[in-house]
């Protein structure tokens, strides 16, 4: 075990930049560069239209999950209802499953059959 060290140590001090800091070869004032991290992938939490859940229904919920105002829950609301979707958000993937979960356990326990889905933007 004292041999392995000792090799270790002496390998250490014979390295040129460990041996004599003057002998390094990095220059100072250099800034490192790091790699470029890519952007996690943003998902949409769309609410679909449904011939049986109330316009009211859809902007407490969009007001519940979503802290929107009345009027711009009333608005994506209306989109649902006119272009058959709407968008509620764009968040992280796990925040956009989780909150398109949560709203549709919430239909579903108040009987309404309004489907809500996250999907990649």
């Amino acid at each position: 075990m004292g041999g392995w060290c000792l090799a270790f140590a002496l390998l250490i001090l014979t390295r040129p930049s460990m041996a004599d800091p003057s002998k390094t070869h990095e220059k100072q004032g250099d800034l490192a560069t790091l790699p470029k991290l890519k952007k996690a992938p943003r998902y949409i939490v769309v609410f679909h239209n449904d011939d049986y859940t109330t316009k009211d229904f859809v902007v407490h919920v969009l007001m519940r999950f979503f802290q929107l105002s009345v009027t711009d829950a009333t608005h994506i609301m209306l989109s649902v209802h006119h272009k058959g979707f709407g968008v509620a958000g764009v968040f992280s993937r796990d925040i956009a499953e989780t909150k398109a979960l949560q709203v549709c356990e919430y239909a579903k326990k108040h009987q309404m059959p309004l489907k809500v889905t996250a999907e990649p933007e």
